[in-house]
């Protein structure tokens, strides 16, 4: 499993970033989680506001910051 985040460093995509890593460590979610700072992948991704979360592909958020519950679907649906 892949999991991105998108964003330009903003505090909102860090604070994302730190949200799924605590939360896949806490539920022992073996996947690759990557950061995405750079401006023309974004642009690749056909992400229009950051931050924004892909998991496999498959965009799940993008502009806000999820809730807790949102991400425990993406992973229980894996």
């Amino acid at each position: 499993m892949k999991v991105q985040v998108f964003g330009v460093g903003c505090k909102k995509c860090n604070q994302l970033y730190e949200m799924l890593k605590k939360y896949m460590e806490k539920n022992h979610i073996n996947a690759e989680l990557e950061h995405i700072e750079d401006l023309d992948k974004l642009l690749e991704a056909g992400i229009m506001m950051s931050p924004a979360v892909f998991i496999d592909g498959v965009k799940k958020s993008e502009g806000r910051i999820p809730t807790e519950t949102q991400i425990k679907e993406w992973f229980s649906l894996k």
